[in-house]
């Protein structure tokens, strides 16, 4: 697997989700103080982005805005019905101000 660029660590806004499209993935990044994640931006239960949805920092989760269900940022793992499978993660890092996704 190779790094791949998706953004600057500057254009997050903490606690916000935010949608890019790399590489034929939907990726939806997501920062909460120093941390940042990412996930499948496509909702399980119906192809819905998620990048749409709340973030849920506290939990670590984010929630789908059509339907409501939620998944772990950690995990992809879903947290809530209507959803039951996961959504696929991707290992970031973080270089000189640069967010940098595993594909």
């Amino acid at each position: 697997m190779t790094a791949t660029v998706v953004c600057k660590l500057d254009d997050l806004i903490d606690g916000e989700a935010h949608r890019y499209d790399v590489e034929g993935q939907r990726l939806a990044v997501v920062r909460i103080g120093e941390r940042v994640f990412c996930i499948q931006d496509r909702c399980s239960h119906e192809d819905f982005s998620l990048a749409e949805g709340e973030v849920l920092a506290d939990l670590l989760e984010i929630e789908c805005a059509r339907h409501g269900a939620t998944f772990e940022l950690t995990t992809g793992e879903p947290c809530s019905l209507p959803a039951t499978k996961p959504v696929a993660v991707f290992d970031v890092a973080v270089r000189d101000g640069v967010v940098e996704v595993e594909l």
